[in-house]
């Protein structure tokens, strides 16, 4: 598909039914872009263009000529969902290196916290208590399992790595010959990877991209699987879980603790058993984040790489879903 080269500032239409995005991705002073809303659009058949993120079912109908639609993050599902995408329009995501390094603290930092059991130390301050009992195992003698080995997945499974701890890594297929894995990570593919390394971690990271196999994996089913008295970090989406399930695993002493990031419906209801259970850790969708301005350069150097006939860098196998 080429796109036909114009030296008109591009016009990209922002498309969300939970966010303003032309206010968030106003692209200020620079004169190459205009980010409209869709009332602000004079003429459709001119948008080429369209950042998304939870589009509305109709978004993509108004625009006949839409050639590329970009997602504001790595995730795409909301996008690839929509019933009114078109198959012959390219779907782009981000991939920000700045963006994988904030995700791999906020896992790190959830590591230790769940490893040296942090959240206890804050309730003794509450109570005034000096309890210095508690001896945390060595990180080696600790298994970190992360679910997915995308970018964002590697650069999680390296810093845990890092701090000590051993890490087994579910991924699709096998790393090919010429791939160096990192020291000190293991990976384990193909079907039944990713119950295989829920099995033996003692601490579940949750990286993996929502796809149709993906949706719903966390469930009573899958918890039973885990190590008893193991801890999940979910910080990938939050149609991955089943929020009753994960209660009843708690309540139940099945897993010991829970970081969520992310959830079904966002933000949750003021009455959501998560925001005051005690053995969870509720974050607002901030496990990372990309800037504004990084977002737009890659829209067009996406659309640019369309432009010229070539494969944008960002592009989403459909049939993958990511």
């Amino acid at each position: 598909m080429r796109v036909t080269s114009s030296d008109q500032p591009i016009q990209i239409v922002a498309l969300s039914k939970t966010f303003d995005l032309a206010q968030v991705f106003a692209p200020g002073d620079d004169q190459a872009v205009r980010v409209l809303r869709p009332h602000e659009v004079s003429d459709p058949r001119k948008i080429e263009v369209a950042l998304a993120w939870r589009p509305e079912d109709v978004a993509f109908d108004a625009y006949p000529n839409l050639k590329m639609v970009s997602s504001i993050a790595a995730g795409v599902d909301s996008i690839l969902a929509c019933p009114s995408l078109r198959q012959d329009t390219v779907v782009t995501r981000v991939r920000d290196h700045s963006q994988a390094d904030l995700m791999a603290g906020f896992a790190a930092f959830q590591v230790i916290w769940h490893h040296r059991r942090m959240g206890d130390y804050i309730a003794n301050q509450a109570r005034h208590v000096w309890d210095r009992s508690f001896r945390p195992q060595a990180p080696g003698s600790v298994t970190v399992g992360v679910l997915g080995y995308g970018l964002m997945g590697k650069k999680c499974a390296m810093a845990i790595a890092a701090m000590g701890f051993r890490v087994v890594v579910a991924r699709n297929s096998a790393p090919a010959a010429s791939e160096i894995v990192p020291d000190g990570i293991e990976i384990v593919a193909g079907p039944g990877a990713i119950q295989a390394v829920a099995a033996q971690a003692d601490i579940l990271v949750n990286i993996l991209p929502l796809t149709d196999t993906t949706r719903d994996i966390l469930d009573r089913d899958f918890f039973a699987q885990m190590r008893k008295g193991a801890a999940l970090v979910q910080m990938a989406r939050g149609e991955h879980m089943i929020e009753d399930d994960l209660l009843s695993a708690l309540d139940s002493g099945r897993l010991s603790g829970a970081s969520v990031d992310v959830f079904r419906q966002e933000p949750p209801a003021e009455d959501h058993p998560f925001w005051s259970h005690p053995n969870i850790m509720v974050t607002p969708h901030k496990a990372s984040d990309t800037s504004p301005a990084e977002v737009l350069r890659q829209v067009l150097e996406n659309f640019s790489a369309l432009r010229e006939g070539r494969i944008p860098p960002g592009l989403v196998n459909r049939e993958a879903g990511y």
